[in-house]
């Protein structure tokens, strides 16, 4: 009787676990890969589809953007078609000393196979401004299309509803207001924080060039608050015909500069300023000149966060005039 009971007690068991495993995955929604994020900082954001539509594959995905996301850049799928809808903001928003009323408002991948089997993630990047309720969430409406059906991802929660009671919620993303600046970084605000994995790039500018000047650097600091080290190891700019991390050190009475090689690494929990006289993205072959207001677009590129592309403002540096070459008097 002991071991009949035992048997049960064990099938029960696995039942109960087999279900715990399998459950979540077989009634899966359209979720987000980050649950939380601040306002006025850029975000990397990964919609993750479970499952088919009744066991049959997804052939298109789209996403649609709220009111107060803007500067949306999708990233493209190999085996997937990607289309942008754009349209009129009912707001207005500032972006880098500019005034915008209108951009990406949905993302659409189509023309794929997704198997119901598998799983898959389509990828944007994106400004929350804060315009989005502090304390709150947004929601973001996602659609799946199958052959034969689809599945729509765009219930909102009534307030104090649970999502959970909804049958085909919208996925939600937590809203927190702006990160207090951190220790003597005082020029944090000189251009919004952009995130990506567990990276945090801050105030980053490119400094102002003469006429004719051929080169031109960039400054930032770059916070890890991962628990594993990473490494900036690229970046590339359309206005640069050559990019690189560069470092200035004394060598006995001359200061030199080289390249950093094999990149720049960014401790686990720490941070790495570029400053004028120290390390800094070195902006080569100059195809124009940086202008004191305006804004440039760049791509940095981390060994384990990936790419990443931001727009930062063009200031003038008092003093440190930059130069390039492989050695200068001090």
């Amino acid at each position: 009787m002991r071991n009949l009971f035992s048997k049960l007690s064990a099938t029960v068991l696995i039942a109960t676990f087999s279900t715990s495993i399998y459950s979540p995955l077989a009634n899966a929604h359209a979720v987000l890969d980050i649950k939380e994020a601040s306002v006025n900082t850029y975000q990397r954001i990964a919609v993750r589809i479970g499952h088919g539509c009744d066991g049959q594959a997804t052939q298109k995905v789209s996403v649609t953007i709220p009111e107060g996301i803007i500067s949306v850049k999708p990233m493209p799928k190999a085996g997937w078609q990607l289309e942008t809808v754009e349209g009129d903001y009912s707001g207005k928003y500032s972006n880098h000393g500019k005034t915008i009323t209108s951009g990406v408002k949905k993302l659409i991948w189509s023309e794929g196979e997704l198997q119901n089997g598998h799983f898959d993630e389509f990828v944007f990047q994106a400004r929350l401004t804060d315009s989005l309720p502090a304390g709150e969430k947004v929601f973001i409406p996602i659609e799946q299309n199958c052959a034969d059906g689809n599945l729509s991802w765009s219930e909102i929660p009534a307030k104090g509803q649970d999502p959970h009671d909804l049958k085909r919620p919208a996925p939600g993303l937590m809203i927190h207001a702006a990160a207090a600046s951190h220790g003597d970084h005082h020029d944090t605000k000189m251009m919004d924080t952009v995130k990506i994995g567990d990276l945090e790039i801050m105030s980053a500018m490119i400094r102002a060039t003469p006429p004719k000047a051929p080169v031109s650097a960039g400054y930032m600091v770059i916070r890890n608050k991962g628990s594993e080290m990473d490494r900036l190891i690229g970046a590339a700019a359309s206005f640069a015909g050559k990019v690189e991390i560069h470092e200035m050190k004394m060598d006995g009475d001359v200061m030199k500069m080289r390249e950093v090689a094999g990149g720049l690494e960014i401790p686990a929990g720490g941070e790495v300023t570029l400053k004028a006289g120290g390390l800094h993205v070195m902006f080569m072959k100059l195809g124009e000149q940086m202008k004191d207001g305006e804004t440039r677009t760049i791509t940095l590129e981390f060994e384990k966060a990936g790419k990443v592309e931001f727009e930062l403002p063009v200031k003038t540096v008092e003093g440190h005039a930059h130069k390039h070459g492989h050695g200068h008097k001090k």
